[in-house]
């Protein structure tokens, strides 16, 4: 073969090895709710629900999910209402209804609610078949006893109903304390749901802020899970497609909830965003987002909002490539010069936070000066770990000193 035709970039011709991991099933379309009976019977016969919101059951949604689970001879057991990013109590809680109720072989969690239901699942889920403790607690990251989940937990049928989190797709639950204060993960590959079952309809009734707020976690999602340090070739691609339908549509989910392309371009982004994070990590604006939820109780989606024009200024120089390979093959810039192409991504993050009235200091949603050498150490965790820039602790604070 003659050789001038063989045109090889350095990172075409690196080794190339890596894992990815997605749910077992993925089930997406609008209306296809209708379908969870005979989804959830394949897995069993009798499945603990978690409900993520009141309104579900105001609008019959959830009176609806219950007789298709009976028409398909499954039994729905309420197990436990999430109204809040899962704390420990709540995981303990809800381990303690399951074991009561000899939960094991034939069972299922189903979780329909956005990300912290679905966190609040898996989690009692992998408990109920770990039993070495009874407090969640004692297997989350860097806080309690150091547990692995080494045996497969009960199916989980995920059934989100914001286009934000990703968590449907993810192998990790995010669980909270504030005494102590602390948000950690639980995390194992066993812990991807069984099956993903993504109806964007179920997204209409969504108010306009959670909207934003979820949306713009996803697109922070896809955008740190692109230039992590540990970024992979599957997830590169997804959050590419997961940008091209979250980008432009993410405004007019927010001003006309009732859309159906925008809600369904945000629901799929978010489900792409999910199977990019569990792949390649994330970076410094989750990092800090955990922070920020634990020690000034922000709205994880708001508080990723918040940082990720941060974390793009802060990452740019050493991203220059990735972020303008994003703005070629997302926006359709056509500039070869990657500093000006990267300078376009970065601005239309930007003008897209500022018309969706995402907040630029974060002394206008109550963090005060005082507390960040607490989210500085608060910020170091597995998120942080893939930032693609390292950051000193006196470098993160410089950040967030500038943001008050």
């Amino acid at each position: 073969m003659n050789s001038e035709f063989i045109v090889m970039n350095e990172e075409q011709s690196a080794p190339l090895a890596y894992d990815f991991l997605a749910p077992g099933r993925i089930v997406f379309g609008w209306g296809r709710r209708r379908e969870a009976g005979k989804l959830a019977a394949k897995l069993g016969r009798r499945a603990f629900l978690v409900e993520g919101s009141r309104t579900l059951r105001a609008n019959g949604a959830l009176d609806e999910l219950a007789d298709a689970l009976r028409a398909e001879g499954v039994e729905p057991v309420p197990l436990a209402m999430s109204t809040r990013e899962p704390q420990v109590d709540d995981v303990d809680a809800a381990l303690a209804s399951l074991r009561h109720a000899r939960a094991g072989n034939g069972d299922i969690v189903l979780a329909i609610g956005g990300g912290s239901a679905i966190d609040l699942a898996k989690a009692a889920a992998a408990l109920a078949t770990n039993t070495a403790s009874n407090t969640v607690k004692d297997y989350l990251e860097g806080v309690g006893r150091g547990l692995a989940i080494t045996e497969p937990p009960l199916p989980v049928l995920a059934m989100p109903t914001t286009g934000g989190t990703g968590s449907e797709a993810t192998k990790n639950a995010v669980i909270s304390s504030y005494n102590p204060p602390f948000k950690k993960s639980l995390r194992s590959d066993l812990m991807v749901p069984r099956i993903v079952l993504v109806d964007p309809q179920l997204s209409l009734s969504l108010p306009a802020e959670t909207t934003a707020w979820t949306g713009m976690d996803a697109i922070t999602q896809l955008i740190e899970s692109y230039i992590s340090r540990n970024a992979r070739p599957i997830p590169r691609a997804l959050a590419i497609e997961g940008l091209r339908r979250a980008l432009p549509n993410i405004q007019q989910a927010v001003r006309r909830g009732e859309s159906r392309p925008a809600r369904e371009a945000m629901a799929h982004a978010a489900l792409l965003s999910g199977m990019a994070l569990a792949n390649s990590g994330l970076g410094m604006a989750h990092g800090v987002a955990a922070a920020l939820g634990v020690h000034a109780r922000l709205a994880h989606g708001l508080a990723c909002a918040v940082m990720l024009p941060a974390a793009l200024r802060v990452n740019r120089q050493v991203c220059q490539r990735e972020l303008a390979e994003l703005a070629r093959t997302v926006l359709g810039a056509k500039t070869a010069d990657d500093p000006a192409a990267a300078g376009m991504f970065v601005d239309r993050i930007e003008a897209i936070s500022g018309a969706l009235g995402v907040p630029r200091k974060l002394t206008q949603l109550g963090v005060r000066p005082e507390q960040i050498p607490e989210l500085v150490t608060a910020s170091r965790g597995n998120s942080m770990n893939g930032n693609p820039r390292h950051l000193s602790d006196d470098e993160l604070a410089a950040v967030l000193e500038e943001m008050m």
